[in-house]
């Protein structure tokens, strides 16, 4: 007994307790993580703390805080996120370079469990990875959205826009002035718009549907990415709002796959009627995208829907919040298109006539980013930036917020003005420098032309037909807006639409 009670008492001074493992562990942790960087990366702001990085800085407002850190550590640099580190890029110069200039060498997503879980591992177009797959696939989208587009008459895209434009304002007008949240009817006008491209059916505003859509629509894009960045990352895989994400990605996907095995029962490749009718004839022949399946067509879908309803719906949000708090603005607005259209129901083919109408639009896609870091892009190999090397598979975050926001392009960036769109004869400056509300390049969104047939046919409509306002003892609302993949107005916020 003495010898064993001897032996442990020779080895008592090398016992750990657990403060000295878990400290041995953090500088195991942080040595590892020192070593594993890559040389010559970005620099890092300070102020990261172990296995969270950056993440407790970032705070609810990340775009904000990443365009604070611009004016500090310049127009690259590394934000730890969690375990992973992602380089963000600032300023229309950097970010230009990155998603337009040498597009193809940021093309790439990393890899992100939640988000690829969601769009079926690369067999939709947001998600997937770079290659010629892809790339087959974006241009089979093109070619599909632009002969849908152009059709002409009944069944055409902006006959559709056009009819949902008139029903969305008989909707409002059963407020009769009343504070109201047009957020859902937005959300149903639009979302119907997609559905006729998509399905060559829509839904009416009474119709539980759409209403299901938008909640699974809100609920998926939140859980991707909502107000706390966190998600996105691996070290917080393993929570609700990722079950929830799954949960309802599935519902939106079983009633795409109904709305396929429908069309199966009656399409005529000779005649497709919409995108899946497109979609099923490029499953039979193969004649653009190699080993096509309806996986791929129910994943795009499914895509059209996630990116193409709340962007274009808190666009328009932000647009009519901006109006009702100018006045002066508003009234503007209304009186070129009263001039130009008049009683008419405002068409594309009015828009070169309406200049200032369609400036305001755009100034509210700039002042209000929708969606402020766009999604994370991946370098396809080994490339520098402003002097920093960044190896394949880094993530790199573009802010087009800082874009939309730098004062060397944009004088008092925060006020909302239409006229910095405007020359000095009145004309709309075409193609103006650090404006890219639809990001850019190789990964630019496929749906850019409907998404400005909308807003420019909604807004024209609502205008025409309703002066918007502030309720009753309403001077203001916050502008900060709640960030997630898209920024939307506050939520709380109402307006009046007076029928004029």
């Amino acid at each position: 007994m003495a010898t064993g009670t001897l032996s442990l008492e020779i080895f008592e001074p090398f016992r750990l307790n657990i403060q000295t493992f878990l400290v041995f562990c953090l500088v195991f942790l942080l040595t590892y993580l020192y070593l594993r960087r890559p040389r010559n990366l970005p620099p890092y702001p300070a102020g990261w703390v172990p296995v969270l990085g950056h993440l407790p800085a970032l705070g609810r407002a990340p775009h904000l805080k990443l365009t604070a850190w611009r004016r500090q550590y310049g127009d690259v640099f590394t934000v730890r996120m969690g375990m992973e580190d992602v380089v963000v890029v600032n300023g229309y110069k950097a970010v230009k370079d990155v998603i337009v200039d040498r597009s193809e060498l940021f093309a790439d997503r990393a890899p992100s469990y939640i988000f690829d879980a969601c769009t079926g591992f690369g067999k939709d177009i947001g998600g997937g990875r770079w290659g010629n797959e892809m790339k087959q696939k974006r241009k089979f989208i093109s070619a599909s959205l632009k002969a849908l587009g152009m059709k002409v008459g009944t069944g055409s895209v902006e006959e559709n826009i056009r009819e949902e434009a008139g029903l969305l304002c008989d909707k409002v007008a059963k407020y009769r002035g009343r504070p109201f949240d047009i957020e859902r009817d937005l959300h149903v006008a639009i979302g119907n718009v997609i559905c006729s491209m998509i399905f060559g059916n829509r839904f009416d505003h009474a119709d539980e549907t759409p209403s299901t859509m938008q909640g699974t629509d809100r609920t998926c894009i939140s859980s991707l990415l909502s107000n706390d960045i966190l998600l996105h990352y691996s070290v917080f895989s393993a929570n609700k709002s990722i079950k929830d994400a799954l949960h309802h990605a599935a519902k939106m996907q079983k009633f795409i796959r109904d709305e396929i095995v429908r069309h199966q029962q009656d399409t005529d490749p000779d005649n497709p009627r919409d995108f899946i009718d497109f979609g099923l004839k490029e499953v039979e022949n193969q004649g653009k995208v190699k080993n096509f399946t309806k996986e791929n067509v129910m994943y795009i879908a499914h895509d059209f829907l996630l990116a193409g309803i709340d962007t274009s719906a808190s666009t328009l949000r932000w647009a009519l919040l901006y109006l009702a708090m100018d006045t002066n603005i508003q009234e503007r607005v209304q009186a070129e298109i009263d001039a130009v259209v008049g009683g008419a129901l405002p068409a594309l083919s009015h828009r070169p006539q309406l200049p200032y109408t369609d400036v305001c639009i755009m100034e509210a896609q700039r002042i209000r980013t929708v969606v402020p870091l766009g999604l994370p892009h991946a370098t396809t190999r080994q490339v520098t930036i402003n002097g920093f090397d960044l190896p394949a598979g880094t993530q790199v975050l573009n802010d087009l917020w800082s874009v939309h926001m730098d004062p060397e392009y944009w004088p008092d960036p925060e006020r909302f003005d239409p006229s910095k769109f405007l020359d000095a004869e009145g004309r709309i400056i075409n193609k103006p420098d650090a404006f890219m509300p639809f990001s850019g390049g190789r990964r630019g969104c496929p749906g850019d032309q409907l998404a400005k047939m909308e807003l420019f046919l909604f807004f024209t409509t609502l205008l025409q037909n309703f002066t918007f306002r502030l309720p009753e003892g309403v001077t203001s609302y916050p502008t900060e807006g709640e960030f997630g993949i898209v920024l939307r107005p506050p939520g709380s916020h109402v307006l009046c639409a007076t029928p004029r």
